[in-house]
């Protein structure tokens, strides 16, 4: 494994467990953004399990390469539906979606090597 990759699947580590922290604390800025997405309370609880199903999935790939790519995937397909919450159900502007776009081309950094 390359020290790109490795560097990358930290970061990203780092970034979703923020998250995930931040969504099962129900940090207030987060509850507010729920609620302009217009998605249910429980969703954010989901999308919270779901990223860390991805960062689980990104530690144990130190061990298990063969988890690497599912878990780069499957954190992709949640940044996707970041930018669209942000861009079209809460229509903030293209900067509040930013984080999401990072971290969507991490995931893709990985998906490509």
């Amino acid at each position: 494994m390359s020290i790109l990759i490795i560097s990358v699947q930290v970061i990203l580590m780092a970034m979703f467990t923020v998250s995930v922290v931040l969504k099962w604390g129900r940090a207030e800025s987060m509850v507010r953004h729920w609620e302009e997405y217009r998605y249910p309370m429980w969703f954010m609880y989901v999308t919270a399990s779901l990223e860390l199903l991805g960062v689980l999935g990104l530690f144990l790939a130190f061990w298990f390469p063969v988890l690497l790519n599912a878990a780069a995937f499957l954190l992709a397909v949640l940044m996707i539906g970041a930018i669209h919450a942000h861009l079209f159900r809460a229509k903030h502007k293209p900067v509040m979606a930013l984080n999401a776009l990072i971290m969507l081309i991490l995931c893709t950094v990985i998906l490509l090597s």
